[in-house]
């Protein structure tokens, strides 16, 4: 059996599973980032613990930056009160198993394209798009880590002098098209009234990226212009992969699995706008196959030695 672990900005999930990509059991609970790392950590022992005898090995799925040789966590965005976390270590101490520690973008191309939407290719791209956003290259049908192991940081690509804040920076891609990022656009324009999500603004004290896309849903004018937006955003970023690493598809989870074309439509036209035409037809950017099952199976690959 083997254990995976997918520490988000949000949330942890732990699963197991003997045969993926069917899982056997799963666990979720809230990472709370403000308050550091060791409930987490314990929980995560707790949960590995009770899903019965040590598994074969366990993999943990995180934002970068980290240090996946080493199995350290160096204080990623969304977890910034997790500086330098020896995980690896830690549970290696526990349960006397191999423990392999990877990025999540990274980790999500891998199980895309091994039993998602990117099967059979041999150059893709695969962006979170969760509270974060990075993404995982695979390049002749391996993962691209770059030389210090922190390729793909499509995120911290500067888009605008100014704007929403991500991955540190104002006006970032992480920034203007992730969850994080929508969240901080949604809560301003809730603020300014005249938008359903006023009223979540007011009972929740922010906007979150999926009030976003409810209230879209339902038919909010201000929500779906958010939507068009990030989209827009999003596409330039393709626009910049699609030019330097010319894939054959760019799979995107997170809002692109619950905003659908919504979002990738202007994202695709902003995309088709600026990159180059042959590179762009060349190109098929599709909502990760996994859903919301992709964290699950970006864990357990780590956890296999897929990596």
């Amino acid at each position: 059996m083997w254990a995976g672990v997918d520490i988000g900005g949000t949330k942890t999930a732990v699963v197991f599973a003997a045969d993926p990509p069917a899982v056997l059991s799963r666990a979720e609970f809230a990472t709370l980032p403000e308050q550091g790392p060791e409930r987490v950590v314990e929980r995560i022992i707790q949960t590995i613990r009770a899903g019965g005898p040590a598994p074969r090995a366990i993999g943990v799925s995180c934002g970068g930056p980290l240090d996946s040789a080493a199995g350290v966590i160096q204080a990623p965005p969304n977890l910034p009160t997790w500086v330098d976390v020896p995980i690896k270590a830690i549970v290696e101490k526990e349960f006397g198993v191999p423990c392999r520690l990877e990025n999540d973008a990274n980790a999500g191309a891998v199980a895309e394209h091994r039993f998602g939407a990117g099967r059979g290719t041999r150059n893709m791209v695969f962006l979170t798009m969760g509270t974060g956003l990075g993404a995982g290259i695979i390049v002749d049908g391996r993962l691209y880590r770059g030389t210090s192991d922190a390729a793909g940081e499509i995120g911290h690509v500067r888009l605008t002098r100014a704007g929403p804040v991500g991955y540190y920076k104002a006006g970032s891609v992480e920034g203007w098209a992730s969850g994080g990022g929508m969240e901080q656009l949604a809560t301003e324009a809730a603020a300014a009234g005249n938008t359903s999500l006023a009223e979540r603004l007011r009972r929740n004290g922010k906007v979150t990226a999926r009030d976003v896309a409810e209230a879209a849903r339902s038919g909010d004018a201000v929500a779906k212009k958010l939507i068009r937006g990030a989209g827009r955003r999003l596409g330039e970023a393709l626009a910049i992969l699609v030019d330097i690493l010319n894939p054959e598809r760019i799979v995107i989870g997170g809002l692109a699995m619950r905003m659908g074309e919504d979002l990738l439509a202007p994202a695709r036209a902003v995309m088709r706008r600026e990159a180059l035409a042959a590179s762009v037809a060349a190109c098929a950017v599709v909502p990760a196959e996994l859903g919301e099952q992709i964290g699950d199976l970006a864990a357990l690959c780590v956890a296999m030695g897929e990596m």
